[in-house]
C-alpha cells in the first residue's frame, strides 16, 4: 500500500491537473460561443447563395461555365481544416483519417502522391502531411484561430484559377460540420467542379409546377448526358422551381456569383471548423475534469483508509506496550 505522503502528493497533483482542464473547459466554452454565433449567423446565408447559383446554372440553358465542366481526374486538391492544438478529443485524428482515406481511394484511380496536393489550414494536418510526404502549399495556421474572410477569398481564388488553368481536375473540402456542441459532423464536400446533380436530386418533394424550369433542367441533364430521376408512374423528377430575369447579362453574374460561392464555401468550412473544434475541446475538457473528480474521490478514500490503518497501528502499539509493562 502506497504511503500517505505519495497519496498526498497524487492527490495534489490531480487537483492541479483538474485546475488546468477546469479552467481550458470554460475557455473553449467562451470561444464557442462566438464561433457558434458566427457559423449560424453564415450558415444560411451561404446555403441559399449556393442554392440560387446551382438552380440558376440549371434553369438557364445557355449558361457556358467552366466551373461545372466534369474531367478526367488527373490532379486533385485537397483542403483540410484541423486545429493548431491538442487537447480536443478525436478531432484532429478524425480529419486526418478522412483525409488518408480519401488519398487511398485516389491512388486505387490509379493516382500518385504527386498528383494529390493538400491545402493544410491548421497545424495537425499540416505536420502529419509533411510528415507522411505529401506535396502542401504552404500552410494557414493562423486561420484555424482566427477564421479571417479575406484569407479564404485568396484561397478560393487561387483554387479556382488552378482549376481554369487546368492544374487541378478535381478540388475537395474536409472539415467538421458543427451540428451541436455534442456532435460534429466529418464532411467530405466537392469544392470544384461545383456539383449540380446534388441540387437536382435534392428534394423531390418540390412543386414541378413550372414548365420552364422543368424543361431546362431536363436539357441541362440531356447536355450532360445523364437521365433525370423517374417516378413509379413515369413522371419526371426536375426538383426546380426558379425562374431568372438576368440583369445585366449572364456573363456579368457569373463572373459575380460564381468566385463568391467559391469564397463562402471556404469561410464556412472554416467557420465550421473552428466551432467544432472548440466544441470538441470543451467536451474533452469536461470529460477530463470529471474523471480527475473521480480519481479524487477514489484517492481520499485511499489516504483515509491508510491514514486509519496508521492510528490503528499505533493505538495497537500504545496498547500493547501498556500490557507488557
Amino acid at each position: 500500500m502506497a504511503s500517505l505522503k505519495e497519496i498526498k502528493t497524487r492527490i495534489a497533483s490531480v487537483q492541479s491537473t483538474r485546475k488546468i482542464t477546469s479552467a481550458m473547459k470554460m475557455v473553449a466554452s467562451s470561444k464557442l460561443h462566438h464561433a457558434q454565433n458566427a457559423i449560424e449567423s453564415m450558415l444560411p446565408y451561404e446555403a441559399m447563395l449556393e442554392h440560387i447559383l446551382k438552380a440558376f446554372l440549371i434553369s438557364t440553358p445557355d449558361t457556358d461555365t467552366p466551373f461545372d465542366e466534369e474531367r478526367p481526374v488527373k490532379r486533385v486538391a485537397l483542403l483540410v481544416f484541423s486545429s493548431n492544438s491538442s487537447l480536443c478529443g478525436g478531432f484532429n485524428a478524425n480529419v486526418i483519417k478522412l483525409m488518408q482515406q480519401t488519398i487511398d481511394e485516389y491512388h486505387a484511380q490509379g493516382l500518385t502522391d504527386k498528383d494529390i496536393v493538400i491545402y493544410p489550414v491548421g497545424r495537425k494536418v499540416a505536420e502529419t502531411a509533411k510528415k507522411r510526404g505529401y506535396t502542401c502549399v504552404y500552410p494557414y495556421p493562423h486561420l484555424a484561430d482566427k477564421p479571417n474572410s479575406e484569407e479564404c477569398r485568396n484561397i478560393a481564388k487561387e483554387l479556382g484559377q488552378k482549376w481554369l488553368d487546368g492544374e487541378f481536375d478535381k478540388v475537395e473540402i474536409i472539415y467538421h460540420h458543427f451540428k451541436s456542441a455534442g456532435s460534429q459532423i466529418l464532411q467530405r464536400k466537392n469544392f470544384l467542379p461545383i456539383d449540380l446533380e446534388e441540387e437536382l436530386n435534392a428534394d423531390s418533394s418540390r412543386d414541378l409546377s413550372s414548365h420552364i424550369a422543368t424543361k431546362a433542367a431536363q436539357e441541362y441533364l440531356k447536355r450532360k448526358g445523364k437521365p433525370a430521376t423517374q417516378r413509379s408512374n413515369n413522371e419526371t423528377i426536375v426538383p426546380l422551381n426558379d425562374n431568372f430575369i438576368i440583369e445585366p447579362d449572364l456573363h456579368t453574374v457569373l463572373t459575380a456569383l460564381i468566385p463568391k460561392l467559391l469564397h463562402h464555401m471556404v469561410f464556412t468550412a472554416l467557420l465550421d471548423s473552428n466551432a467544432s473544434e472548440h466544441a470538441a475541446r470543451m467536451v474533452a475538457m469536461q470529460t477530463a475534469t470529471d474523471n480527475a473528480d473521480e480519481l479524487l474521490r477514489s484517492l481520499h478514500l485511499q489516504y483515509n483508509k491508510s491514514r486509519q490503518a496508521a492510528i490503528t497501528s499505533e493505538l495497537l502499539d500504545i496498547v500493547g506496550g501498556s500490557v507488557n509493562n
